[in-house]
């Protein structure tokens, strides 16, 4: 999977820099660009592929909620997510009406940023997925579904998302020899570590076994198998 392209625009360069230090825990998210006014806002999502803006609503050249109608004429693909001090439901509402992903009022706990970040991951990775449109998609799409696995019987675990769970399962099953987390991570189009994060959920909830092979240097190798 491609990454997921972001812009910061917070008037305050150091909030900024802290929300690019967490979005760095994100293997799937790169920070492209940061701005401090609406101005290099705009500028930077002409110059810049972006899938997703952190805006806030208090800049010095001109309130960030005052952008949405630029953003959604111009650049109408951007996904925006508010992060701002702003209480006043006006603002609330007209980010509503704009089609934002989400609301966060300052200050913004680790927890709920992180929450929010996979949510939105969980969904980019939908839209962007070769998935057949049927009733269960569009209800994921939406978080209507109660996410559940047949390892477990309940709720999957943060960092586990269920199209990407199958995509890894039915890999297990086709290539029933064994497979590596890199050669895995290669098939589906993803990093070797979150490959092997799955791989080890899996392994967890056994649906998988896991064993050790050396190759011809003697190298130990991790290599995941189907049950």
């Amino acid at each position: 999977m491609s990454k997921i392209n972001v812009v910061i625009a917070e008037d305050d360069f150091r909030i900024a820099n802290i929300h690019e230090k967490f979005l760095e825990k994100f293997e799937e998210i790169e920070v492209v660009g940061k701005s401090l006014n609406g101005e290099q806002t705009l500028q930077l999502l002409k110059t810049k592929k972006t899938d997703l803006l952190l805006l806030d609503v208090y800049m010095p050249d001109m309130l960030g909620s005052d952008l949405l109608p630029t953003i959604r004429l111009e650049f109408p693909k951007v996904s925006i997510i508010m992060i701002t001090a702003a209480t006043d439901k006006e603002f609330l509402e007209k980010s509503l009406s704009y089609g934002v992903e989400n609301y966060l009022i300052k200050p913004v706990s680790m927890e709920k940023f992180d929450d929010v970040i996979q949510d939105f991951i969980k969904r980019h990775s939908l839209l962007t997925s070769n998935h057949v449109v049927n009733q269960q998609y569009v209800d994921q799409l939406f978080r209507h579904e109660k996410k559940e696995s047949s390892g477990n019987g309940g709720k999957l675990p943060k960092g586990i998302d269920e199209i990407t769970l199958e995509k890894i399962k039915a890999v297990l099953q086709e290539k029933r020899d064994g497979l590596s987390a890199e050669e895995v991570g290669n098939e589906i189009g993803a990093s070797r570590s979150t490959a092997r994060r799955y791989l080890e959920y899996l392994s967890s909830v056994h649906e998988a076994k896991a064993g050790v092979v050396y190759g011809i240097v003697g190298r130990p190798e991790r290599k995941y198998y189907p049950i």
